[in-house]
C-alpha cells in the first residue's frame, strides 16, 4: 500500500531504490506518528469532518497500534512504503472507510515533519537530562578532589600547578554551554508543523491551535511554507548542538586517555573497566574512552552531512529530505549511550598521587616564584627576568615558591556559582 497509489504499478527496481531502508528507520518514529494521528483525528472531529463515533473507532485503533509498538510486535512489511501507509492500512482493515478518513487535511510531508519533531523534542530533552546527570557527577568529583594537585600543561609542556578539582569542574561548566545549544535546538523543533500539509496548507477549516495544544508544542509554525522549510534546518540545528556536546566529551575522553598513560600516570580505573592485549600481559587499555573519542568525532561530522544534503535546495518538499532521518535518529542513540557510559565510568576514576619531586616538574612553580617576588616589592618584569635567569643557569629552586603556590587558594572553585549557572539553563 502507498498513500499516493493511483492504481499504477511502480517498477520494482525504482521502488526498492526510493524506499531504501525507510521501513526500518520508521520504526523509531512510529509511536510519534500515532500520537500525531490521534491529535489530528480529534481535530477533525472538533471541526466536524468526522463524527464522534468515528473518532472513537480511530482512537481505539490507534491505541491498539501504539500498544503493539510498545510491545515490539509492530512491523512494516515490504508491501508498505513507510510507517504512515502501514498505520492507515491497519485502521482501514479494522474499521473500513473510517480508516480512510484519517488522512483528510494532511499530507505525508507534514506527517513526517510532526513525527520527527516529536521524536527530536523528546530525545533532546533526554540528552539534556543525561548531560545534567554527568554535570552533577563531575561537580561532585571536583569537590572531592579539589585540593589534589595535577600539573597543568600548555603546548603539551609542563606549565603551572593545577588541581583535579579545577579539571573536573572545567568540563562541568563547559557542559552548561552545550546545554545552551541543546535548549536552542529544542526551542527550534518545539513548533507544530501539522496542518501545513504538502507545504501549502489545506482548504479545510482546520484548527492548528487545537493540534498544537494536543501535542504539547509550545507554539506552531504559522507559515505553512516555513513549516516545510524547517525540514533540514531542524536537523542542521540538532547536529550542531549534538556536535558541540560531543566536542566536549571527546576532548575530555582524550584527556583521560593521555592521563592514564604511563608517561603521565595521573589517573587509573578499576581493572574491570579496562581491556588488555592479546600478546602484552601488562596492558590496561582505556578502550571505553577511545571509543567515546571516536564516536564523538563521528557525530561532529553529522552537521556537514546535513548541510551538504540540504544546502541550496529551493523551497518546497524534495525527496532528498528522506536521507536526513537515519543518521539524525542514530546520532541521538549514540549520544545517549555515550553519556550513560561516560557517567558510569568516570564515577569510578582513581586519582593517583603525583610525585612532584620528579625532575620533569622542576619548573612547575616558576610563576609562583615570580609572584612571590612581586609580593615582596619587585616589579613583575624584573621578577620574571630574575626567575628566567635562574632557570637558564640551572640555579632555580622551587622550594621558596611552594608554600605560596596558588594551589592553596584553589579550594574555592566557585562550584556554587557553577551550580547556579546550571540551574538557570532550563527553558
Amino acid at each position: 500500500m502507498k498513500l499516493w497509489d493511483k492504481g499504477i504499478t511502480i517498477d520494482q527496481q525504482i521502488e526498492q531504490f526510493t524506499v531504501g531502508n525507510d521501513r526500518e528507520i520508521d520504526l523509531h518514529i512510529a509511536i510519534y506518528d500515532v500520537q500525531a494521528s490521534v491529535a489530528h483525528a480529534k481535530m477533525l472531529a472538533f471541526i466536524g469532518i468526522i463524527s464522534s463515533e468515528e473518532l472513537q473507532l480511530l482512537e481505539k485503533g490507534l491505541h491498539d497500534i501504539a500498544k503493539d509498538i510498545e510491545e515490539g510486535t509492530f512491523t512494516i512489511e515490504t508491501q508498505f512504503e513507510d510507517v504512515h501507509s502501514k498505520i492507515e492500512y491497519e485502521l482501514t482493515s479494522r474499521y473500513g472507510d473510517v480508516g480512510k478518513k484519517i488522512h483528510t487535511a494532511r499530507s505525508r510531508n507534514d506527517q513526517v515533519l510532526v513525527a520527527l519533531q516529536l521524536f527530536y523534542k523528546e530525545h533532546l530533552q533526554e540528552v539534556v537530562s543525561k548531560t545534567e546527570t554527568l554535570f552533577d557527577t563531575l561537580l561532585g568529583l571536583a569537590e572531592t578532589h579539589k585540593n589534589a594537585v595535577i600539573p597543568g600543561y600548555t603546548h603539551l609542556q609542563v606549565a603551572m600547578p593545577s588541581s583535579f578539582g579545577l579539571w573536573f569542574s572545567a568540563y562541568a561548566e563547559v557542559l552548561i554551554d552545550d546545554i545552551y545549544l541543546l535548549n536552542a535546538a529544542l526551542k527550534t523543533v518545539d513548533q507544530n508543523p501539522l496542518g501545513s500539509a504538502a507545504g501549502y496548507g489545506s482548504s479545510f477549516p482546520i484548527d492548528r491551535n487545537f493540534t498544537t495544544k494536543e501535542l504539547g508544542f509550545s507554539t506552531l509554525k504559522y507559515n505553512v511554507i516555513a513549516a516545510q522549510l524547517s525540514r533540514g534546518k531542524n536537523e542542521r540545528t540538532i547536529a550542531s548542538a549534538l556536535g558541540s556536546l560531543c566536542n566536549t566529551l571527546g576532548r575530555f575522553a582524550m584527556d583521560i586517555c593521555l592521563y592514564m598513560s604511563q608517561n603521565f600516570g595521573f589517573i587509573s580505573f578499576p581493572d574491570q573497566l579496562t581491556t588488555g592485549s592479546s600478546i602484552m600481559p601488562h596492558k590496561k587499555n582505556p578502550d571505553v574512552f577511545e571509543l567515546i573519542r571516536g564516536k564523538c568525532n563521528k557525530i561532529q561530522a553529522l552537521h556537514t552531512e546535513m548541510l551538504l544534503i540540504t544546502n541550496n535546495l529551493p523551497s518546497g518538499y524534495h525527496r532528498d529530505f528522506q536521507l536526513l532521518k537515519e543518521h539524525s535518529i542514530t546520532a541521538f542513540q549514540e549520544v545517549e549511550s555515550i553519556l550513560d557510559i561516560f557517567n558510569y565510568a568516570i564515577k569510578q576514576i582513581i586519582i593517583k598521587d603525583i610525585d612532584l619531586q620528579d625532575e620533569k616538574y622542576q619548573y612547575l612553580y616558576t610563576v609562583d616564584s615570580i609572584n612571590t617576588l612581586v609580593i615582596d616589592g619587585h616589579s613583575f618584569r624584573d621578577a620574571y627576568q630574575q626567575i628566567g635567569s635562574q632557570v637558564q643557569s640551572g640555579m632555580y629552586s622551587p622550594e621558596s615558591a611552594k608554600e605560596h603556590t596558588h594551589i592553596g587558594s584553589m579550594g574555592n572553585l566557585c562550584l556554587d556559582k557553577i551550580q547556579k549557572k546550571m540551574n538557570e539553563t532550563s527553558i
